[in-house]
Parts: C-alpha cells; structure tokens; sequence
C-alpha cells in the first residue's frame, strides 16, 4: 500500500489550530483524493486535543500527541523529532506543513533527521505518475515553478493563502499518539513571549484589508488608510516602501519580503502595485485600487482602479461609508 500524505499541524500560543494548517490540510486532502493515498493528520502539542479536533473536521485521522516540554520550549525541534518517531514507524511518503516561521524551521529539522528533501514555500500542488508536482514562484512572483521530488518521499511547505481552506465535511478520529524519543538534538528554552498590541484586526484573518503606499506621503497620510479600515471593519496594510520609511510598523507590511493576505476585499491606497508588493496580496478576491498615476502596475491587476487624489476619493468613500452606517 502506498505511503500516506502526512499534515504536520503547527499549534497556537493558546492551543488552537493555526489558519495555515487547516489550509495545508486541504492541500494534502486534494494530493490524497487525486493519489488514492490515505491522509493522516499530526498535532504535537502540551494539550494537543482542541486543535487535534479542529484538524480532524479536515482529514479523517489525526494523530495527537501531548508533548508538555513545548510549553517553554521552541516547538520547532521538539515536534520534529517527535514527527521523525512517528514517520519511522508508520511510513509515510509525504510531509506537508505552513511555510510559516515555525513551519520552515520544522521543516529543516524533518529534512535532517529523514534525509528527506523540500520543496518550500508552495503556491499549490497537484498529483502525476511519479508523485507531487509542486507549484511556486521565484525572483518576487516574476517567474512561475513546477518541481517534483527526486525520490518517492519528501516534504512540502506552503505558502499561507495559497489554498482555500475547505472542511471534509466529516468528522475525522483523533487518535492519542505516544512515541518514545531520545532527544539528540538541544531544547531550546523560552525565555519571554512579547504579544504585539496595535492592530485590531490581523492582516492575514481579515476579510477587508486597506492598504497604504508611498503614496500616502507620511505617517499622518495613514489617518485616513485607519479610518476607512475601521469604517469597513478591516484591518491596515502597507507597503515595504511606506515600512522602511518608518511610517508604520513591519507587522503591517505586505509582499514579499512582509505578509500574504487573501481579504475578500483589499482596497489599495497610493500603491503602485510592483511585483515585490503584487506576491503577497495578489489573490485577494477583489481589489480596489486608488492612484494618481494611470500607468501604475497595479491598474493591470486591479478589479476597479481610480484614478485620483488619494486624499480626495479616500475622504469622500469615509463619508459615504459613515452616511450608510448612520
């Protein structure tokens, strides 16, 4: 019988199940249904339960084991060696995890402990003759890759808003899972966990995002990216350029080299849309866009592009907005 598909979850600071998991877990079912592999779930976690169960409404087997050591430890090397237990008693062929922080670093240390190779940071994946064929992108979204594993084992991660997450739509079976590790590698103790305070909502859960460029001129042009953020209950983004100029933080940084956001809405304010910025916004289900310049890149993207005066169309859309509410 052929090697199943693995999801190997990533866990919350509060023990939920991350986004990202439940989007590779859809991944990893579609890879499974088009293979006729089975689809087995992997939830490493001091109470590993809550997300175990959120991940079985995904695929129908989860393996949970509770590992208490995480708790003041960086997960990354305590759930690797863990997983490489349990993939050198089960067999599997295939790994797939988020190309989040933790997910690569997860991943590095699989790859090391199996001798498996990777393929990071996924746009999407689909199964031929000789195993998964994995689709990415490379030199700022400019050029589009398609790879496959040398060999019949090997690990996958994915980019976050790659995939629509999707429920089976049954209920899978958690099973509790114990494996017996000596660990070879260092734990990692945590020695202070800062919470980020600022933003209402998080630029990669919202439904609407509006996002500011070097347009916006300064600090004070954000006042009116906020207001309209708070109007249409979304969250604020921004550009590197509008980053690196110390206008606003980099959690709010959005593109290649910041966060991949996929809003229903994205409404873009003074961006001009390059390639750098384009990769992490690109498959927002519609994107509005506001600009003086009718030649910007990212009027060939845009779902609706005005073009004006940020600060005139900007108030104007707030009045609108605040007129409808009232």
């Amino acid at each position: 019988m052929p090697g199943a598909i693995w999801i190997v979850a990533e866990v919350g600071a509060d023990g939920s199940l991350v986004r990202l998991s439940t989007e590779a877990a859809t991944l990893a079912r579609t890879l499974g249904a088009e293979s006729g592999r089975d689809v087995v779930g992997v939830v490493v976690a001091p109470e590993p339960s809550a997300a175990a169960t959120a991940l079985a409404a995904y695929v129908p087997r989860v393996l949970a084991v509770t590992e208490p050591v995480i708790a003041d430890h960086v997960a990354a090397t305590v759930v690797a060696e863990r997983v490489a237990a349990l993939v050198e008693r089960e067999q599997p062929s295939y790994l797939v995890l988020g190309a989040s922080p933790d997910g690569r670093d997860t991943a590095g240390v699989l790859s090391a402990l199996l001798g498996w190779g990777v393929l990071a940071n996924a746009t999407g994946a689909t199964w031929d003759e000789e195993g998964p064929r994995i689709e990415g992108s490379v030199f700022g979204g400019a050029l589009l890759t398609s790879s496959a594993f040398t060999g019949d084992r090997g690990i996958v991660t994915l980019r976050l808003s790659a995939v629509t997450a999707e429920p089976s739509g049954d209920a899978g079976l958690v099973e509790p899972a114990t494996v017996d590790v000596r660990s070879t590698l260092p734990e990692i103790p945590v020695l202070d966990r800062v919470e980020e305070t600022g933003g209402k909502a998080s630029i990669e859960e919202a439904r609407i995002v509006v996002a500011g460029g070097r347009g916006v001129g300064g600090p004070e042009g954000f006042a009116i990216v906020e207001q309209l953020a708070d109007a249409l209950g979304g969250a604020v983004g921004a550009t590197r350029a509008a980053v690196d100029s110390g206008w606003i933080s980099y959690a709010q940084q959005i593109g290649q080299t910041g966060k991949t956001v996929k809003p229903q809405l994205y409404l873009a304010l003074g961006i001009s849309g390059a390639i750098q910025h384009k990769v992490g916004m690109q498959t927002s289900e519609t994107i509005v866009a506001v600009n003086r310049d009718p030649d910007a890149p990212l009027a060939e993207y845009a779902d609706l592009y005005v073009i004006g005066d940020l600060f005139e169309v900007g108030p104007a859309l707030l009045a609108e907005l605040r007129a409808r509410a009232g």
